[in-house]
């Protein structure tokens, strides 16, 4: 407990410190996005989408942009990055923590036909957590038919990010507190520096949660990066 509150209080303090620079480097939508909000654009052109770690908007401009007649609602804990969403498109954006008890109170009561995390869930520490936040995903869900796509970030399989691995010790943890797959990497952008707590998640590690909060994963791939394979997606359904 007290390592996963440590590791939370290095995201907190790193997207409220460095919100302006940090939404300076996402201007554009990863490729797995795009393939995947592409899709969903086709498939389901007047569906409730949630966009969950929303950051700065962007995604919410491309729907715009591509003219989704849907209804799309974004959720981040940074209200700087929030600023920014909003000052850019007329869309809801929400303020909440998903690390937080009841964050999902934030929500409107009607059930969404997707629910988008990406580059989020590899933020949350512990198991515990990150099922609990899973099982309110599939909450508000509709079912059956309902869709939750995400990412996790493949940051080992880039020799620049691997080499920017810090000791534990730099924020006064050590090795044994922490889940095998935690790392802290340090982030530097438009003369500005912090550190960030990610987890690398295996396709194995994916399936087990999947089944414990009530999905099944429909689909994988690799996408992003030079190699094509920075980040890890999914499609899980809603049983």
């Amino acid at each position: 407990m007290k390592a996963a509150s440590r590791l939370l209080a290095i995201n907190n303090q790193f997207y409220q410190a460095n919100a302006g620079s940090f939404s300076a480097t996402r201007q554009r939508l990863q490729p797995g996005v795009q393939r995947l909000v592409d899709r969903l654009r086709i498939e389901r052109p007047m569906g409730r989408l949630l966009d969950l770690g929303c950051g700065n908007g962007w995604l919410g401009r491309y729907l715009l942009e591509h003219n989704f007649k849907g209804t799309y609602v974004g959720l981040d804990a940074s209200q700087g990055l929030l600023e920014d969403a909003r000052r850019n498109s007329p869309y809801t954006y929400l303020q909440a923590n998903l690390a937080d008890s009841g964050w999902e109170s934030e929500l409107p009561a009607e059930p969404f036909d997707a629910i988008l995390a990406f580059a989020v869930m590899h933020h949350l520490p512990g198991v515990a957590l990150r099922l609990g936040v899973l099982k309110q995903i599939h909450n508000h869900l509709t079912i059956p038919g309902g869709v939750f796509y995400h990412s996790e970030w493949q940051f080992r399989n880039s020799l620049k990010l691997a080499g920017r691995i810090l000791p534990w010790e730099t924020v006064g943890l050590l090795a044994d507190e922490v889940d095998e797959g935690d790392a802290l990497l340090d982030w530097r952008a438009e003369g500005t520096q912090g550190i960030r707590y990610v987890h690398q998640f295996s396709e194995e590690e994916l399936e087990r949660l999947a089944r414990l909060a009530g999905f099944q994963v429909a689909e994988t791939f690799y996408s992003d990066g030079r190699e094509g394979n920075l980040g890890l997606y999914q499609a899980w359904a809603s049983l």
